[in-house]
């Protein structure tokens, strides 16, 4: 079928660290080309969107606020709407307690006081952040709400821990789940991202490297689910995992094919 709009994950897909993917150049003019609506769609939380433009400007591409949509997009927002009055009590990176501030949410750092317990990655994560998410979970009213789900995720060099490690470091300590867990492929995560195309998801694609949230998160959305080997999820875990996307590529330069 024809298609109208593009969901494009960027960690390891488009780029990693700051340099462009192979291929991601190519791609991105194909899309161009065939006239499609696009937005870029990470379960990075640390970074509001305008990090993004300047991040993706550094690898030569041009992209605008309105085409950029992060965990932390959507985990303000997702807070703003159900806890907006709540205490949070954040184990989290100051890129995110940003984010949060500028919605005007309410924040502690007083685990005690906490009416809310958001997980995300820290990479100053520390026993004394898990002793004090212990304390603020222990009443069992207070929620325990996550970020994003990616255990790892690409780095210029290797791969690393992501939000899921921190996510499950607090759930296990609290011997409980998380109550919530946002970003790709969470229904708050599919609702602004469709709500930003103004497409329903029949019209659209998604293209990533991880089968958990961005072929996951296409499947829920009923988009056309398209994985790129350049990340995650290379065709050796593919063939031991029981997901199949509808295309696998190898680079973003073969979505001629698909297009």
């Amino acid at each position: 079928m024809d298609h109208s709009g593009v969901v494009l994950d960027v960690d390891g897909t488009v780029v990693r660290g700051d340099d462009p993917i192979p291929g991601a150049r190519e791609g991105l003019d194909l899309i161009a080309d065939a006239g499609l609506d696009r937005l870029f769609v990470s379960n990075n939380p640390t970074k509001a969107p305008p990090a993004y433009v300047d991040r993706l400007g550094r690898a030569g591409f041009g992209v605008t606020e309105a085409e950029v949509v992060t965990a932390g997009t959507v985990a303000t927002s997702y807070l703003a709407e159900h806890h907006t009055d709540d205490l949070l009590f954040l184990v989290g990176e100051d890129g995110l307690r940003d984010q949060f501030a500028e919605a005007d949410l309410r924040l502690t750092d007083d685990p005690a006081a906490a009416e809310v317990v958001v997980a995300s990655i820290d990479r100053d994560f520390h026993y004394d952040d898990l002793t004090d998410a212990h304390e603020a979970l222990a009443d069992e009213s207070v929620p325990l709400i996550g970020t994003d789900p990616d255990r790892v995720i690409p780095a210029p060099r290797r791969d690393i821990p992501g939000s899921g490690a921190i996510v499950n470091a607090v759930a296990g300590v609290a011997e409980r789940d998380p109550d919530t867990m946002l970003g790709k492929p969470s229904e708050p995560a599919r609702r602004i991202v469709l709500d930003r195309l103004g497409l329903p998801g029949e019209e659209c694609l998604v293209v990533g490297d991880r089968l958990d949230t961005d072929i996951e998160f296409g499947r829920r959305a009923g988009m056309t689910t398209v994985l790129v080997t350049t990340g995650i999820t290379d065709r050796q875990r593919l063939e031991r995992s029981d997901v199949t996307p509808d295309f696998v590529i190898d680079s973003l330069a073969e979505l001629d094919g698909i297009l």
